[in-house]
């Protein structure tokens, strides 16, 4: 089983940013140990602050990989683009979060993708990653 980790804005910088919301470990350090956990899953990393490059690897997904996992970060709660992309594609999409957005910015509440995800994890720091993967087994 083929499986996309997609991130988006800002999430390269996990690590150095924000530690005591997401922790000091880098996306890189933490897929290696994904790496490890799933041997079944053959996992592939994307991240970018690009709203156009992450709807573009939703839409491939759909040829290419049996799940995506999807942090969509800051665009979660503003891109109506990344909602239309997966609700377009037949391939499930899992979105987690580091943190729990409901105990933070009222803003962050909303998302434009969970209307059409598999489901939603969030609030289990990096596990959110690991809880998300277990969903496709």
């Amino acid at each position: 089983m083929k499986i996309l980790i997609l991130n988006g804005p800002n999430l390269n910088l996990l690590g150095k940013r924000e530690p005591g919301i997401y922790g000091n470990q880098t996306f890189q350090e933490y897929f290696k140990v994904l790496q490890e956990k799933f041997p079944s899953l053959k996992l592939s990393y994307y991240q970018s602050n690009h709203e156009g490059d992450l709807v573009t690897k939703i839409q491939d997904a759909d040829d290419e990989f049996d799940g995506v996992v999807l942090n969509a970060g800051a665009y979660t709660h503003t891109s109506v683009a990344i909602g239309d992309a997966i609700k377009a594609i037949q391939t499930p999409v899992v979105e987690v979060h580091i943190s729990n957005t409901f105990a933070r910015e009222s803003f962050r509440h909303n998302s434009y993708i969970s209307p059409n995800a598999k489901g939603v994890i969030l609030g289990f720091g990096m596990d959110s990653y690991k809880l998300g993967l277990q969903s496709f087994l």
